[in-house]
């Protein structure tokens, strides 16, 4: 069967597309992260404006990408916890990452402005544990000298779903302080000690755009797009950051994804003066032998097609596109999926 191409332009940009005909015909199914929503639903609205596959994504948190994609009702499961190579092995999946973006904090304190407040890892452990309790804290005001902090109680949120954001979360939360790692440790789901729950990212942020004196933690493009306070984080190299596309890729700068198996590589507590700490990644889980090899290599296709036109997109929401030689290894992997095409 001959392949159709579609061709179209944007800008200076010229996007090619070649795959079998049949092929095209298939709607293809992914569920999991709500940190990588955002970009994956701009990546499969532009595939599908250029008459490619649809793609239809459930924004449902990592711990439910990886219970449907375990339970085979999905072609690709999203998830920012990176399994584990035996976890892998044990189910017979794959992974790879896709993109990497930032998890922020954010606030609802009136008068404060998005990067006026300063956090550093002990104070978001303290609050989170329910050991610093008012915005006008000792630990808070050291931080922050200049700003007219009320007396007000901290309204903490979390989520209430099985996580990857809750994990990146929890994972730099266990590297800044010893009591969050004996006492919570790091999941995609934690037993809280304080706080109240919400699902996804989107609920996290409407519940902290609706809470007076809230503090909760979501993936930056959420942040933006709902103009909510995002805090500045000092890192480990006491140095005081923003969140922003330039923090978020000097955290990956460093990252030797060419020897860690299955890809599995967290990316918290990153060493760079200009390095945010709380950088994560969202990694794709498909099977090695899936039970419809053509979607699988449909969605495959897909991939390939984001690494490769995908980057003007991801800058604009202010995530980091995986460096070249790095989708280079990615697609190599792909080999190890029946049907491929590889």
């Amino acid at each position: 069967m001959k392949p159709k191409t579609f061709i179209r332009t944007a800008g200076a940009a010229l996007f090619t597309v070649s795959m079998p005909v049949a092929a095209l015909a298939a709607s293809i199914s992914g569920a999991g992260s709500t940190f990588v929503n955002p970009i994956l639903t701009k990546w499969a609205s532009i595939y599908k404006g250029i008459g490619a596959t649809e793609i239809n994504y459930a924004s449902i948190g990592s711990g439910g990408g990886i219970a449907q994609i375990k339970a085979k009702t999905i072609t690709f499961g999203a998830t920012d916890m990176p399994l584990k190579p035996k976890d892998l092995d044990a189910a017979g999946l794959t992974q790879f990452p896709v993109i990497i973006g930032g998890t922020v904090p954010v606030v609802n304190i009136p008068g404060i402005k998005p990067g006026q407040l300063t956090l550093d890892g002990p104070t978001l452990a303290g609050i989170y544990l329910g050991k610093i309790s008012h915005w006008n804290d000792p630990a808070i005001k050291r931080l922050n000298p200049t700003v007219n902090l009320p007396g007000t109680t901290i309204t903490v949120v979390h989520r209430s779903d099985g996580s990857g954001t809750t994990f990146i979360w929890a994972s730099y939360l266990s590297k800044v302080s010893p009591e969050w790692e004996k006492q919570v440790g790091v999941a995609t789901a934690v037993d809280w000690p304080v706080g109240v729950g919400a699902k996804g990212n989107e609920g996290v942020a409407g519940n902290v755009a609706q809470t007076s004196g809230s503090i909760g933690y979501v993936e930056y493009a959420y942040a933006k797009q709902n103009r909510l306070a995002y805090t500045k984080v000092v890192n480990r190299e006491h140095q005081t950051v923003e969140p922003s596309f330039d923090s978020f890729q000097s955290a990956a700068a460093g990252a030797d994804w060419s020897h860690a198996p299955g890809f599995s590589l967290i990316l918290t507590d990153a060493p760079g003066a200009k390095s945010w700490p709380i950088t994560g990644s969202t990694f794709v889980l498909m099977y090695k032998q899936p039970v419809n090899p053509q979607e699988s290599a449909v969605a495959l296709k897909f991939f390939k097609w984001s690494f490769e036109n995908g980057d003007a997109a991801a800058r604009s929401l202010d995530y980091v596109p995986i460096p070249g030689n790095v989708t280079k290894q990615i697609e190599t992997s792909w080999k190890q999926i029946q049907g491929s095409g590889m």
